[in-house]
């Protein structure tokens, strides 16, 4: 299986885990000059901006591991732009999906609620 089915099965299974926990997807690979979010949800007052890692049982690292600082920045300037051309009234938060694969198949789900912060330091991980 090839790295971008990898990452669509695992963006699929992100927008049903929130769609399940009660979430809206409001965009999904949302994308500007610079920057690319894999899922904008909304629940509750809260606007998420999703990054979905998927990764296969054998990787040597996690894909928590893999939203680097240089990824977090661009989350971020992608965020500011989607909330300054479509605005929002939620509260931003940065959330982290980390989709572990076998055989093609998602086998782990670990889901970071504010994974980050606008700063893009960590706070959970």
């Amino acid at each position: 299986m090839n790295k971008r089915k990898i990452g669509n099965t695992g963006e699929r299974l992100t927008a049903y885990y929130l769609t399940r926990s009660g979430y809206t997807i409001l965009k999904m690979n949302y994308t500007v000059k610079g920057g690319e979010i894999d899922i904008i949800a909304e629940k509750d007052g809260i606007i998420a901006f999703v990054e979905v890692k998927s990764r296969d049982v054998s990787a040597a690292d996690t894909g928590v591991m893999a939203v680097t600082k240089r990824k977090r920045r661009f989350i971020i300037k992608t965020a500011q732009e989607y909330l300054y051309r479509i605005g929002s009234d939620s509260q931003p938060r940065f959330d982290i999906a980390d989709v572990t694969m076998e055989n093609g198949m998602p086998v782990k789900l670990r889901y970071f609620d504010n994974a980050f912060d606008a700063d893009g330091i960590d706070l959970v991980l």
